[in-house]
């Protein structure tokens, strides 16, 4: 897929996970599974599907609803948060979880939304040792002055008690995206879009992501 942007030709790249029975599902469980029921089949010339999903399926955004009693929920995010500048940074090195440390002369600046790519990308399904974010590092982004953070896995932590660095992202105002798929994405700096679902109320939304990559 291409756009054109005063006569440049330039990719866009859809880093969304496919929705789908049988696709990769926080940690397997198959209580997330998507249900999709047909409910006509083109009796009267169309056919119709009612699709059951968790709200964390796929390639999603979460709200702060998600960790705080009464936090913001999906339909009060700033959408133009979500809009913009993005930078991928190159994190395939990292073997557990990305720290601190790993982010240490890492090129990142104030307002970026920064999208870590790691071996999460090359996994089939949703592997329960996935990569994740550590707590370290969610205070070091804070404190960078990031807008919204994305990695590819289906959940930024795995078994942190008390989900440290959801709660250091979301009360700081940082956006967090959940599920991407940057294999085939270069590190550097592009365009995104992501918009969630407008489910009134839901503490998180699955999101249709792309990238393009204009020359800034």
């Amino acid at each position: 897929m291409r756009c054109n942007r005063k006569d440049e030709d330039v990719p866009i790249y859809d880093i969304s996970m496919p929705v789908y029975y049988g696709m990769p599902v926080y940690k397997n469980r198959a209580e997330k599974q998507p249900q999709v029921e047909v409910t006509r089949n083109y009796e009267e010339g169309v056919r119709e599907t009612r699709w059951l999903l968790d709200s964390h399926t796929g390639t999603h955004i979460d709200a702060p609803a998600h960790v705080f009693a009464g936090g913001m929920t999906i339909d009060g995010l700033d959408l133009s948060l979500l809009i913009g500048s993005c930078r991928v940074l190159d994190l395939t090195a990292a073997k557990e979880r990305i720290s601190a440390t790993a982010l240490e002369g890492q090129d990142i600046r104030p307002g970026d939304f920064i999208l870590f790519k790691t071996k999460n990308s090359w996994e089939t399904g949703n592997e329960s040792s996935f990569v994740y974010l550590d707590a370290g590092a969610a205070v070091y982004l804070v404190k960078k002055g990031v807008r919204g953070v994305g990695l590819d896995a289906l959940g930024i932590e795995r078994d942190q008690p008390g989900h440290p660095a959801h709660r250091i992202l979301l009360e700081n105002g940082v956006i967090i995206i959940e599920g991407l798929r940057l294999k085939d994405i270069p590190a550097g700096v592009y365009q995104m879009v992501a918009l969630p679902l407008l489910l009134k109320g839901a503490e998180a939304a699955p999101a249709r992501v792309v990238l393009c990559a204009w020359t800034i």
